[in-house]
């Protein structure tokens, strides 16, 4: 053992984790015992760290995950490879701005638009600090042996950077591409948010039976069953599935969307639930 290791003091009956692990490790980072060579010719064994991200503490899914990957960084650590495990933090824009304005508005009855821009995104950097920080301290608790000398932020100059030219070279190859499609739309913070930020609820609601005269029929008509007849305004085509008998002689006509009186087509999809 090193001449500057801690030294072994007698085994108390109960293992008390601040009388050990704070010591140790604090050894271990004086030690660059994390840190990576760029130039060594030894094999490479590389971890990605996820980021976490900095809307509050972590909880027991980022232990879980740290802990294998700590296992893994430290297991291709002592068979030689030249290992590094990446560490990092995310903004999580939109959390981290919505955790932002709840402890504005619970703290001091404030919103942001009461801050004004400037004065709110430094309160977010505020947040950042705080919460990155105690992020990190939390992960050195757990005994992450991340290089830490490496350690990045999802909005660092470079990383941003990169992060655009890449999605820019994918466009260009078509890899990437606008399309149209439903967005999950946020109203208060006026953005489109991805399905992965959106949770779902059941709710018992009432069924609306809507008529839709067919064109040209008299007195004929589709009728369409909606939880949600406020979007009817937008309706651009009535579906029917292709192998139900009812409505096969009416694809390829139109009907009148009510209120509007506009013509939209009748079209077949394989999709529709002819049992619903």
């Amino acid at each position: 053992m090193p001449d500057d290791a801690p030294a072994l003091a007698t085994m108390s009956k109960a293992y008390d984790p601040s009388d050990i692990e704070d010591k140790w490790y604090e050894y271990w980072e004086e030690n660059d015992f994390f840190e990576t060579d760029a130039d060594s010719d030894a094999e490479s064994h590389v971890i990605m760290m996820p980021p976490p991200n900095v809307t509050g503490r972590l909880h027991i899914g980022h232990a879980l995950q740290d802990s294998i990957q700590d296992a893994l960084t430290r297991i291709h650590r002592m068979k030689g490879d030249e290992t590094l495990w990446m560490p990092g933090l995310d903004h999580a824009g939109i959390a981290t701005q919505n955790a932002v304005e709840s402890t504005l508005r619970e703290e001091e009855g404030k919103t942001r638009h009461d801050l004004g821009r400037e004065a709110f995104v430094e309160r977010v950097w505020a947040w950042k600090e705080e919460y990155g920080d105690l992020i990190l301290d939390q992960k050195r608790t757990l005994g992450d042996s991340c290089d830490w000398s490496r350690q990045r932020f999802t909005m660092d100059e470079g990383f941003t950077r990169a992060v655009q030219e890449v999605f820019v070279r994918l466009h260009e190859e078509g890899l990437i591409y606008r399309g149209d499609y439903l967005v999950n739309w946020d109203p208060e913070n006026e953005t489109a948010l991805s399905d992965e930020e959106v949770e779902n609820e059941e709710r018992q609601g009432h069924l609306w039976h809507i008529q839709y005269p067919l064109t040209d029929a008299d007195g004929e008509y589709l009728t369409i069953a909606t939880t949600r007849p406020e979007t009817m305004l937008g309706d651009t085509a009535v579906a029917v599935h292709p192998d139900d008998e009812r409505y096969e002689h009416l694809v390829g006509k139109t009907a009148i969307l009510p209120l509007l009186g506009r013509e939209i087509p009748i079209i077949a999809d394989d999709r529709i639930d002819s049992d619903f």
